[in-house]
């Protein structure tokens, strides 16, 4: 007899743990500088509380799929929160640096192995014709907590000081595990696969290599040139080659990447890796170029870059309802087309550029994102079978932290070469304009290569069909 969950309290009880787990990605971003005078940091250093973040969450990414058939619901929603608010409250009570950075990591354990948990959760719990609507108020979360984060903690850091970033969150932490607690159900079964250890290494020297070489590349002066980076870089992507083959051999993989013998999956992961990377890589380009040749302070940038970031959140549940009703080639190929068209603009943008004219190319460029992003993983979720939810939720989430770091190094990358090479150029003195103008130099190398990658997205999407899982049964009837 199929169990009747009451699955709007666990939708409830899972949107108030990821709120605030997503919230803490990109809160503490905004605190960098003070960071950096509070404890005598450089750059580099202190830019590892976000790097070493993404980077825990890569890894953890891959072992999600086998820790969730290990694993009852409740136990793994209340662990990897009680994970994250000790994370939480080691920062918080952060006397150094190194005690600040340790507990920054255990919170990303928790939030890297939350978001694949609710993922497959909700995978089960509701019918395909449903999904679009469901993903799309927990896309809400996901889109909306990273958008108000760093409005959220310049308010907080002038207000109150970088410990508040921490000692607000507790609170709200804690009431998530005893939500969850009393009212939060088990979902699935426990299966217990065999965990094979050389995949668990391979998949974490792979990962790691890959957001830590190409996060690195994106942050130094020599980039892909220097000779560390292209070694780590090799390594990982040769640890990768060897994990997938150990998983093809294997009776209980880590990761089925078999996955990708869906068509639907493997179009709709394509899409949504690429759009990530432009996402990821928009949201540090454009506010350098703000502050740069555009001249406004940093303030002011993040309030222009604002309502883009806003109304992608609040779009995400209105597309997830358009995705039910008219499936996903309606939002997908009109949402690649614009977003042709915005790197086609910021590709020829310029410092005499209207102000409107750039919020209004940003906005556009979120609402293309919120019509692809979360349509395409919902379909592409939506072709696997059942017994395969954990892998496909686990490979997509482990995409994400890839996908923003080859993003961010990539096109910083580009846009470095494109500003020397204007440089070098030059003969004469190299004074502001000069420098204002190779940078506008550097964005459009940068756009060109992403106005690629959009139509790249435009013709697979072209390919995207309705998917459903042809073994799919309905767990609530």
């Amino acid at each position: 007899m199929e169990k009747n969950y009451n699955r709007k309290i666990i939708l409830v009880t899972f949107m108030i743990g990821a709120f605030f787990a997503v919230l803490n990605e990109t809160l503490l971003n905004i605190a960098l500088t003070e960071l950096m005078e509070v404890f005598n940091l450089e750059a580099p250093t202190v830019q590892w509380m976000a790097t070493g973040f993404m980077l825990v969450m890569g890894v953890l990414m891959p072992i999600s799929a086998l820790l969730i058939q290990w694993f009852t619901t409740r136990q793994m929603f209340i662990g990897v929160m009680t994970v994250f608010l000790s994370g939480t409250v080691i920062a918080a009570s952060a006397l150094n640096f190194p005690m600040l950075l340790t507990g920054r990591m255990i919170q990303a354990v928790g939030t890297g192995l939350l978001i694949p948990v609710i993922m497959n959760a909700l995978l089960l719990l509701y019918e395909p014709e449903v999904r679009g609507r469901i993903m799309g108020t927990f896309g809400l979360v996901i889109m909306f907590a990273p958008a108000i984060g760093p409005t959220l903690s310049g308010v907080i850091v002038d207000l109150l000081g970088w410990r508040w970033l921490f000692i607000t969150v507790i609170p709200f932490a804690l009431f998530s595990i005893l939500f969850a607690y009393k009212y939060l159900e088990d979902v699935g079964e426990v299966t217990r696969p065999k965990a094979d250890l050389l995949s668990i290494v391979l998949s974490t020297i792979g990962i790691g290599g890959i957001v830590y070489g190409f996060s690195s590349a994106g942050e130094s002066e020599g980039g892909f040139s220097s000779a560390n980076i292209l070694i780590i870089i090799g390594i990982a992507f040769l640890s990768i080659v060897l994990f997938v083959i150990r998983q093809l051999k294997l009776e209980e993989p880590l990761l089925d990447v078999r996955v990708f013998t869906y068509k639907s999956y493997a179009r709709g992961i394509i899409i949504f890796v690429v759009v990530i990377m432009a996402m990821f890589a928009s949201e540090i380009v454009m506010p350098m170029y703000l502050q740069g040749p555009l001249g406004f302070s940093a303030k002011m940038a993040g309030l222009l870059l604002l309502p883009g970031a806003l109304l992608n959140g609040l779009m995400s549940p209105v597309m997830g309802t358009l995705f039910d009703k008219f499936g996903p080639r309606k939002l997908i190929i009109p949402g690649t087309l614009v977003l042709v068209g915005v790197m086609l603009f910021f590709s020829n943008i310029g410092p005499a550029i209207p102000v409107w004219s750039f919020i209004l190319a940003y906005i556009l460029l979120m609402l293309s994102i919120s019509a692809i992003l979360m349509p395409s993983q919902t379909n592409a979720l939506n072709e696997l079978p059942k017994h395969l939810y954990p892998h496909g939720t686990a490979i997509a989430n482990t995409l994400q932290p890839i996908g923003g770091a080859l993003g961010v190094s990539i096109f910083v990358s580009i846009m470095s070469q494109g500003e020397r090479s204007y440089l070098n150029q030059q003969s004469g003195e190299l004074t502001k304009k000069v420098l204002h103008q190779a940078m506008t130099a550097g964005v459009h190398h940068a756009y060109w290569f992403a106005l690629g990658l959009a139509i790249l997205t435009f013709v697979i999407a072209l390919f995207i069909r309705k998917a459903v899982a042809p073994d799919y049964e309905p767990e609530n009837g």
